[in-house]
């Protein structure tokens, strides 16, 4: 496996997880400490740390030391390589329903030439 299918199977497993996802929704407004993130939910700050880490491995977030603060910042380079791979999916499944389209219209107007030529005869 190559090395963008490793990061991206590590960013989406990250992600599997609300609390994951909601701390990426949070940090995409401004870097912000593990307390600050805490704050909201009713676990413990190691419970939160736990999954800052997570986040981390991913690639997703970084961590710095800002004096006495320890804020968590957003990666937002890893999102391009996501909408990259989610991208490609997409333009392939318009390409399918645009030949479904074209082959429903295909039955459609051979439906309308038979009806024609019935009632002409």
């Amino acid at each position: 496996m190559d090395e963008n299918a490793e990061r991206l199977n590590r960013v989406f497993a990250a992600l599997s997880d609300p609390t994951r996802r909601d701390l990426v929704a949070r940090l995409a407004s401004g870097d912000a400490t593990v307390g600050e993130l805490a704050e909201p939910y009713e676990m413990s700050l190691q419970a939160i740390s736990k999954h800052v880490k997570v986040l981390e491995e991913a690639g997703l977030v970084t961590r710095s030391k800002d004096a006495q603060r320890r804020p968590v910042h957003l990666d937002a380079e890893v999102f391009d390589l996501m909408t990259k791979w989610i991208e490609r999916y997409r333009r392939e499944a318009e390409e399918r329903y645009r030949r479904l389209d074209a082959l429903l219209e295909r039955m459609t107007d051979e439906k309308q030439t038979q009806a024609r030529k019935k009632d002409a005869s």
